[in-house]
């Protein structure tokens, strides 16, 4: 194991549940909403859509019921460039369905998704012929949640030594708690990220699972398995841990508007730096530009910065990196980076 690993350049497929959401629009806690948008959410496949956004060849593969909800879900990803053909239409299983009720405390979410399609996938899925040709494969914390079957499914992908592995595996840990039994998180996404040749993990998750006092070292030491770990402290900095050394990278600084997708679109654009061959420092670079392109809508997805302005940001310094905010910009000002100028682009 050499501080240079790689994934090979490639596809990448992800694997994991995608609902149907429906939130209130405009913003406003559900019981009082008198209207509601009508979206899709899963993490998965918004990686796999920031994905193809960077222009990485990207395919999701779940399944989702044979309903209207279902056609949507399907429409969504694939209008972003996401390879679709391998979703699974099952017919006796509904699409999921999650509700955010936006609150002056913050978003909560309620799932509907026991006995969803996604809920019935299971390890037979490893034989799937769109596995044959990834580069790497993605997973997150979320799908072993599901269902006995789902943690089987992550559970045995995981088994393969990293050694004789045909393709490399990125975890996200993504705990979502109300998704699991009391108790039986912390080991399990421990043992499976521990597995995992790429692992992404927030800190604040960290301590929650794994002890209140960790530091991203801590964990670090928790997990010495994965060839590149990454710890993301929230909006402070993200820290990637390879095998010789660690590289800490500052957040960019940015107004929020919705914090929600802001982890996957991190993962999808560190992802990309790895896969192409980036060094560590950009790569966390791109995972926080590609954050905060989340950052800035109220859905999971936003728009990313133009290809100059993204080759702007990665190219600066040190010091005008740490300085840098991203700040709305007038139309007029836009032949710099439309939305996406600052301070250090002038």
């Amino acid at each position: 194991m050499t501080d240079t690993w790689r994934p090979a350049p490639g596809r990448v497929v992800c694997v994991g549940e995608t609902m149907a959401a429906l939130a209130p629009d405009p913003p406003r806690p559900l019981a009082d909403a008198g209207h509601v948008r009508l979206s899709v959410a899963g993490a998965e496949s918004n990686v796999a859509m920031y994905l193809a956004d960077h222009g990485i060849p990207a395919t999701w593969l779940s399944a989702l019921g044979d309903d209207p909800l279902g056609a949507r879900v399907r429409s969504a990803v694939a209008a972003a460039g996401v390879d679709v053909a391998h979703v699974r239409t099952d017919p006796d299983r509904p699409t999921g369905l999650m509700l955010k009720d936006p609150t002056p405390t913050g978003t909560r979410v309620h799932y509907y998704r026991k006995g969803s399609a996604a809920s019935a996938l299971g390890p037979d899925l490893l034989g799937h012929e769109a596995l044959r040709t990834a580069a790497l494969v993605h997973f997150t914390g979320i799908t072993p949640a599901l269902s006995a079957s789902c943690q089987e499914l992550v559970t045995h992908a995981l088994a393969v030594p990293a050694a004789e592995r045909r393709y490399a595996i990125s975890f996200d840990v993504n705990h979502r708690a109300p998704l699991w039994p009391r108790g039986t998180a912390p080991d399990v996404l421990r043992d499976l990220a521990g597995r995992a040749d790429i692992v992404l993990v927030g800190l604040d998750e960290a301590q929650d699972l794994w002890g209140a006092d960790l530091t991203p070292a801590a964990v670090r030491e928790l997990l010495p398995g994965p060839r590149v770990l990454v710890v993301k402290d929230g909006s402070r900095e993200a820290t990637a841990y390879t095998a010789s050394r660690a590289v800490t990278v500052p957040a960019l600084r940015a107004a929020v508007v919705e914090p929600v997708g802001a982890g996957d679109a991190f993962a999808a654009g560190f992802l990309t730096g790895l896969l192409r061959g980036e060094p560590v420092d950009r790569a966390l670079r791109l995972g926080h530009i590609t954050a905060v392109s989340a950052l800035k809508v109220t859905g999971d997805r936003g728009p990313l910065p133009p290809h100059r302005c993204l080759d702007r940001l990665l190219g600066l310094s040190d010091e005008e990196w740490q300085a840098y905010e991203e700040t709305p910009r007038s139309a007029s000002d836009g032949a710099r980076c439309g939305p996406w100028g600052g301070p250090a682009l002038a």
